[in-house]
């Protein structure tokens, strides 16, 4: 007749197992996320799959002398000049407090 095992004596096998083999204790299977930490990383290799993209703006910034245009960024700043033009631009920024509309509208 095979005697049975108590459950504080495999407990402390289990236990005892851990320590030897290096795994986490985990008694109450609580979630760890123990499987995604272990896991290789997979920024790198998405990283290197995608080719580097191509910015006009960097590439006109670098090279001035080149002529790269950036058509997208002439036509803002063409559009922000008529709006200055007819009044609609941002207002002027506040050079110390005493300027600004804040303090203004407290006095």
């Amino acid at each position: 007749m095979a005697a049975s095992i108590t459950p504080s004596r495999l407990a402390a096998l289990v236990k005892t197992r851990c320590q030897i083999f290096q795994t986490a204790y985990n008694p109450t299977s609580a979630r760890t996320g123990a499987k995604y930490l272990r896991a290789r990383l997979r920024g790198p290799s998405m990283v290197k799959y995608y080719p580097p993209v191509a910015n006009i703006a960097e590439l006109a910034r670098t090279y001035k002398n080149a002529g790269v245009v950036d058509f997208a960024e002439a036509q803002r700043l063409k559009d922000v000049e008529d709006k200055k033009r007819r009044g609609k631009g941002a207002p002027p920024k506040a050079k110390d407090k005493g300027q600004s509309r804040r303090t203004a509208r407290r006095r």
